[in-house]
């Protein structure tokens, strides 16, 4: 028999840490998008007429990946279609709308680590409601130290507050919920079809939608160059590449085994971060390496085997 070399452990740990770096980088390169675009932070409704058009493009990105690929054009069968609509409600949609109006209205703090929930979501929604995987000592304990980690990483040097608004820290949770929700999609729905496929369709739809969206509330691009399509263009081949790669990923494996990986974007996201604007010294210290050893440790005892 063939051996599938998607389920082999290092492949999956290098190609989702492969994703978390491109999530990472695009931190900064959202916000240098909404300078040299003249976007206000606090403008939702500008913010996610950008989405709409990164992630309609990642769309078309995907697409055209998939007709080189396959050399010939490729076109979506009604049940790539049927199976990308929820999914893009779900994935593109439900989770970035939130997404950009909770970050308007929280702290980064709160927010890098309510959106670490994310992948505790993930994990718990497959073992817990669709029932896909059974729920284990190892991978709760694994979620528990993963997201230890997140909590770790975002409060080096800052305080935490308790406050809770809807519009805030509770449209993050609903953005989380969304994503948990959309990686148990793509872990049925890849059984069903293409992994490259569905994600092209639901981005393109997707972005579609919340570009409508962001055009009703009002929302306009001031200021566009080439400098600023580039921008764009990279965010969307981040879109495209890192999330086909995890649906790749979680078509031909559980969902807590890929998932817990997501713990690993927090760490680079502020390594990243520090390594572009030279601070070194503020990203490699004792917390840092805390947060990575926690993170680390979580990952080793979701994937090891042994009975529980």
């Amino acid at each position: 028999m063939k051996k599938n070399y998607l389920t082999t452990g290092w492949v999956v740990a290098a190609l989702a840490v492969i994703c978390c770096m491109l999530w990472g980088s695009a931190i900064t390169t959202i916000k240098t998008g909404y300078r040299l675009m003249d976007i206000d932070s606090s403008d939702t409704a500008a913010i996610v007429l950008f989405a709409g058009l990164r992630f309609a493009l990642a769309g078309l990105l995907v697409i055209g990946f998939e007709c080189i690929r396959q050399k010939k054009i490729v076109r979506p069968t009604v049940r790539a279609m049927r199976l990308a609509c929820p999914l893009c409600l779900a994935q593109t949609v439900g989770q970035y709308y939130f997404f950009y109006i909770g970050v308007a209205h929280t702290s980064g703090v709160k927010g890098s680590i309510i959106t670490g929930l994310g992948y505790f979501f993930a994990i718990l929604m497959s073992c817990l409601v669709f029932r896909i995987e059974k729920m284990t000592r190892r991978k709760f304990a694994g979620c528990v130290l993963g997201f230890a980690g997140v909590i770790v990483i975002n409060l080096m040097g800052d305080r935490l507050d308790m406050g809770f608004r809807l519009s805030g820290e509770g449209a993050l949770l609903l953005s989380q919920m969304a994503y948990a929700l959309s990686t148990v999609l793509i872990n049925l729905f890849s059984k069903k079809e293409s992994p490259v496929l569905l994600s092209g369709c639901q981005f393109f739809i997707g972005g579609l939608i919340m570009t409508g969206i962001g055009c009703v509330m009002g929302g306009r691009i001031n200021r566009i160059s080439g400098t600023s399509f580039l921008i764009l263009l990279y965010l969307a081949f981040v879109s495209a590449a890192a999330y086909t790669l995890w649906s790749v990923l979680l078509a031909h494996n559980t969902v807590s085994k890929v998932a817990i990986y997501g713990f690993v974007n927090p760490l680079c996201s502020v390594l990243l971060s520090a390594i572009v604007l030279g601070e070194i010294t503020q990203a490699f210290n004792a917390g840092t390496l805390t947060a990575l050893l926690l993170v680390t440790g979580g990952i080793c005892i979701v994937n090891w085997k042994c009975p529980d």
